[in-house]
C-alpha cells in the first residue's frame, strides 16, 4: 500500500502545471469522471490531482478560494457538478473555503477518515470520487456544519456566468429572500 501511494505521489509530482487560460469568455465545464487517474493527471495541475486524487491537503491561506468573497457557486473541477454557493460560505478562520451546507447532500458523500491519528469525517464528490476536504461539527446556524474544502478540488463560477455555464437553474440561491 506504501509503495503505491508513494508511485502515484511520484507520478503525480511529474504532472504538468497547467495555467489557467486567461479570457473573457468562460470555459464549459467538461466532466471529467469517467477518465483514468493517469488520464486526469495530464488535464488536472498538479495541485488539483494531490488533493483529488491522491487525498491531499493544500496549504491553508494559501490557496485560491479561502478568501474570495465574489458570489458564485463552487464546482467539482472532475465532475463539473454543483457542490457549494457563496451563500452557503463563512469565515471559518480555517484558511480553507468553509460551506456550512452543500448544494446537493446527494452529490457529498462522508467516510470516516483516522488518518494523521484522529477521527474526523472525509467528504467526497459522489459523481468524481474526487477528495473534497472534510466536514465539522462546529460551523454556524442553521447545519452546525463546517465543510472544510480544498480550493484545488473547486472551479469557480461568478453568479453573472451561471447561465454562459448552462447553470442558470442555480441563480435562485442568489435571489434576496424577503
Amino acid at each position: 500500500m506504501l509503495v503505491m501511494a508513494a508511485a502515484f505521489l511520484a507520478f503525480a509530482c511529474n504532472a504538468e502545471d497547467k495555467p489557467t487560460p486567461k479570457t473573457d469568455k468562460p470555459m464549459k465545464t467538461e466532466d471529467l469522471s469517467k477518465l483514468s487517474k493517469e488520464e486526469l493527471a495530464k488535464k488536472l495541475d498538479k495541485e488539483a490531482y494531490y488533493v483529488c486524487i491522491m487525498g491531499g491537503t493544500e496549504k491553508p491561506f494559501q490557496n485560491k478560494y479561502w478568501n474570495n468573497h465574489e458570489q458564485g457557486v463552487y464546482l467539482d473541477v472532475i465532475s463539473g457538478k454543483p457542490l457549494f454557493a457563496s451563500t452557503h460560505k463563512f469565515e471559518s478562520g480555517s484558511g480553507w473555503p468553509s460551506f456550512f451546507d452543500p448544494i446537493d447532500k446527494e452529490e457529498i458523500q462522508s467516510i470516516q477518515d483516522t488518518t494523521h491519528g484522529m477521527v474526523r469525517t472525509e467528504v467526497r464528490a459522489k459523481t468524481s470520487g474526487a477528495h473534497l476536504g472534510h466536514v465539522f461539527d462546529d460551523g454556524p446556524k442553521p447545519t452546525g456544519l463546517r465543510y472544510c474544502i480544498n480550493s484545488a478540488a473547486l472551479r469557480f463560477i461568478p453568479v453573472a456566468d451561471l447561465k454562459k455555464e448552462g447553470l442558470e437553474k442555480l441563480l435562485p440561491l442568489f435571489e434576496e429572500k424577503k
